[in-house]
């Protein structure tokens, strides 16, 4: 599987952003999907995630509420909705996939492959 995201760049402090992680493959609609994050000095910090169907999702305090995950399994797909922006969300945002993962996980060690990251900016 590879993973391809994109969407990133500068936005302003209460602003909305959209990234996308389009996967390869035909075994997508069976996968968790994961979004991470690094931002600059700090370690990678899970930001949301969302099971196979879509049905169950989970998501970092400090992003619940402003950010929503969601995912078009014909598309291959998945989506994360980033709303009432601050500074402290200036990262590289990675999706990955959990091959095996029946329910979403804030475990990086439980994703199987990642994308290559797409870095979004919050100007204050």
């Amino acid at each position: 599987v590879q993973l391809q995201a994109s969407g990133g760049g500068l936005v302003q402090a209460g602003g909305t952003r959209r990234l996308s992680c389009a996967a390869s493959g035909r075994t997508f609609s069976s996968y968790a999907m994961g979004w991470f994050r690094q931002a600059p000095g700090k370690e990678r910090e899970f930001v949301t995630a969302i099971n196979w169907s879509g049905g169950s999702t989970y998501y970092a305090d400090s992003v619940k509420g402003r950010f929503t995950i969601s995912r078009d399994n014909a598309k291959n797909t998945v989506y994360l909705q980033m709303n009432s922006l601050k500074p402290e969300d200036t990262a590289v945002y990675y999706c990955a996939a959990d091959r095996y993962g029946v329910q979403p996980s804030e475990d990086s060690y439980e994703y199987d492959y990642w994308g290559q990251g797409t870095e979004v900016t919050v100007s204050s």
